[in-house]
């Protein structure tokens, strides 16, 4: 009798002991990944990392869209790490929030301190722009950033955003940003475009908005933007906390007065602002008699 069943004279061929010991690893390493899989989405597990962060430096919301946005190296980490809400992510997080927090130290960002907010406009810039189309459009903005900025970076600003033809701009003492304002504008006093002479208005306010991201977020960021606007036809614009803070002897110093703001009897109120604070318009101090 043949000992060859497939009669092809060929040798059967029997499992070997490799590829049973690969199959048996292959089985464990499946079923260790798909443990780790589970516990990684067990809801108590992840409810101890967020204690845990709750107790860490830094911001322990750090990792959702707001906190990622702006350029560093901590919020670029966390925008490549994957959106799901497992422990893994949590542990992962809990790290960048710690060395956001070393950075925003070593750069001197306030936590949560007082800042001053300084928003600026131009004055008839759509109106122009409209006229003249994109291109001269494009040319006047950027002569206008290289004429604004200097001045307010100099001083210590930090320019949050570019809004069109404005800034927001954050200065951790209100004289230096008062300074800067009123460089800013001297600077771009010399700027004839086309016929256009931009004129840029202005708006203050000091409190203690809060730092997310590259941004800053509060009720304080929206009465800055609201002193802005009444700047009106070119004015600068602060609130009573800004004024306050600076106090009117360094005001003289810095050769300016302010004048208190009054609402006309017919006149609506400010939106967006509580109802007591005092405003104020910033000039130049008149000269001497």
């Amino acid at each position: 009798m043949s000992d060859d069943p497939r009669g092809d004279g060929a040798t059967p061929e029997l499992p070997s002991a490799d590829s049973g010991a690969a199959s048996g690893h292959a089985k464990v390493a499946g079923s260790v990944a798909k443990w780790m899989r589970d516990a990684d989405q067990q809801p108590q597990l992840v409810d101890a990392v967020r204690r845990i962060r709750r107790a860490l430096p830094g911001d322990p919301a750090f990792g959702d869209p707001l906190s990622t946005a702006g350029p560093g190296g901590a919020r670029a980490a966390a925008r490549m790490i994957d959106t799901g809400s497992g422990a893994s992510r949590e542990v992962s997080m809990a790290a960048l929030q710690v060395l956001q927090a070393v950075f925003e130290k070593a750069w001197g960002t306030p936590a949560n301190g007082e800042v001053t907010i300084v928003f600026t406009d131009l004055v008839g810039f759509s109106s122009w722009s409209l006229q003249v189309g994109d291109g001269p459009t494009l040319g006047l903005l950027r002569e206008v950033a290289a004429t604004v900025e200097p001045p307010m970076i100099e001083r210590g600003g930090q320019v949050v955003k570019r809004l069109g033809d404005g800034l927001m701009v954050v200065f951790d003492h209100p004289d230096k940003a008062v300074e800067a304002v009123f460089a800013a504008r001297t600077a771009l006093a010399t700027l004839d475009h086309d016929g256009y002479r931009p004129r840029m208005r202005v708006g203050l306010h000091t409190g203690a908005p809060q730092p997310v991201g590259a941004d800053w977020f509060g009720v304080d960021v929206n009465v800055a933007a609201r002193m802005m606007e009444l700047g009106g036809n070119g004015h600068v614009v602060m609130s009573g906390n800004t004024h306050d803070a600076i106090g009117v002897e360094r005001l003289a110093e810095l050769g300016l007065a302010a004048k208190r703001y009054r609402r006309g009897l017919l006149a609506a109120p400010q939106r967006g602002v509580p109802e007591d604070l005092r405003i104020y318009f910033l000039r130049p101090a008149p000269p001497p008699r």
